[in-house]
């Protein structure tokens, strides 16, 4: 339904046990685990075969389209069993791998009048404006993200949300496991750990069918193989680790699960699109397009240091607040990587490349300044900058609002696709 919006994470579960309260030989809800805070994680499964599907939502607190998509298709399933039955699976939902976050994060779905957010009509969907949604911003560090925990070696524990969903991986044993994520700013890609025939081709009809655009080379996963614009593939020789630009390294449980032969596809959706990300027009001058979104992230990250400065040293008090100001820091401090990391790279050799690149430039500093301000106590001279750099960020490329029935049916149909190649 075109005017949905995201639901908060509790309507997301008052949705889900009424759904399963209306049919309750279709669809079951238990906890799979708690997380650091005590909040159930929960698993919504349809279907009752003997080969499952595994499909993560809310890994990411600033993400919850995952967590509507799923809720929507596993009520297709209890309208049209036939769906599941033939395919001989059950389907999985983890409607929230991350309440903890969700919980910070979900604030911008419930802003003030004014402030041009979902949540000031239910009835039908506002267009959110970048400038609400950074205002409560929050993405947690890098290391208490759980679906990365930490290698062996690293002395940091791992989070019961991490082992949760391992333990629920080795439980399953999935055929395909999805990971569903949203991007603020540009375009949808798909990334899998193996090749499947007819998957790219598949997901670009889909993506165009609903005017998405497709990033041309996407940011994330550079170290995996473009099969085709927007579809990204493990190599072979891949390692098992994750390494982030804070120099956090980890194992992902996108590649955790290979060892049951499952098949990972982490399916992403643009909040707001930008149609230059898809260009394919090649760039005179990649190293100058490289050197210039360089500029943009160094140069605001410095820009961002001195404010806080300018503020005097205030530390940050309340649980919440802390969350915000680690966050925010780390990602002040991860620049000169993250430009190391673009120059080591081939990157920037298409227009849509070095499009993405200048939303990620502009993104990160945005992203810390967003947090930081939450951290201080909502000072104005953050709250300029946070206003200014996302307008700023919208006009530049012309970011326009993905309406969620959109989102939602970009990751439902891949999903749905992808099934169908595998069981």
């Amino acid at each position: 339904m075109r005017g949905t919006p995201y639901p908060t994470l509790g309507e997301l579960l008052r949705r889900a046990r009424a759904t399963v309260a209306a049919r309750p030989g279709a669809l079951r809800l238990r906890a799979v685990g708690t997380s650091r805070a005590g909040r159930p994680l929960w698993l919504l499964s349809a279907g009752h075969g003997p080969r499952h599907i595994l499909t993560v939502a809310g890994a990411h607190a600033n993400e919850p389209v995952g967590g509507v998509t799923s809720l929507s298709l596993a009520e297709r399933f209890a309208r049209e069993p036939a769906l599941l039955q033939e395919s001989g699976c059950t389907w999985n939902f983890l409607l929230c791998l991350d309440p903890d976050g969700a919980s910070l994060a979900g604030r911008w779905l419930t802003g003030r009048p004014g402030e041009g957010l979902p949540g000031e009509g239910r009835a039908a969907e506002a267009s959110p404006t970048l400038r609400g949604y950074y205002r409560r911003f929050y993405r947690p560090a890098f290391a208490a993200q759980p679906e990365f925990p930490p290698v062996a070696s690293d002395p940091r524990p791992v989070m019961p949300e991490s082992e949760a969903l391992v333990r629920l991986i080795d439980e399953l044993r999935p055929v395909v496991q999805f990971s569903l994520h949203g991007v603020e700013v540009g375009g949808s890609f798909l990334q899998l750990t193996r090749a499947l025939p007819g998957a790219a081709a598949a997901y670009r009809r889909i993506a165009a069918d609903l005017g998405i655009p497709l990033e041309h080379r996407p940011f994330d996963g550079m170290g995996w193989l473009a099969e085709s614009p927007g579809v990204l593939v493990l190599p072979d020789s891949s390692p098992t680790e994750e390494r982030d630009p804070s120099g956090f390294t980890s194992q992902a449980t996108w590649l955790y699960a290979m060892r049951h032969g499952t098949v990972s596809a982490v399916v992403e959706a643009p909040f707001w699109s930008v149609a230059g990300v898809s260009d394919p027009r090649s760039v005179a001058e990649p190293r100058r397009e490289v050197a210039e979104a360089s500029e943009i992230l160094l140069g605001r990250a410095k820009q961002l240091e001195a404010v806080v400065g300018e503020l005097g040293p205030r530390a940050p008090e309340t649980p919440e607040e802390i969350a915000h100001f680690t966050a925010a820091r780390e990602l002040m401090d991860i620049g000169p990587g993250v430009v190391d990391t673009w120059n080591s790279a081939e990157l920037a050799t298409t227009v849509g490349n070095a499009v993405s690149l200048g939303v990620a430039a502009r993104r990160i500093p945005l992203r810390a300044a967003a947090m930081m301000r939450q951290a201080l106590g909502g000072a104005p001279a953050l709250d300029t900058l946070v206003e200014a750099w996302a307008r700023e960020l919208a006009s530049t490329f012309d970011a326009r609002w993905v309406p969620v029935a959109d989102q939602t049916e970009l990751q439902i149909r891949t999903m749905l696709a992808l099934a169908r190649a595998l069981v």
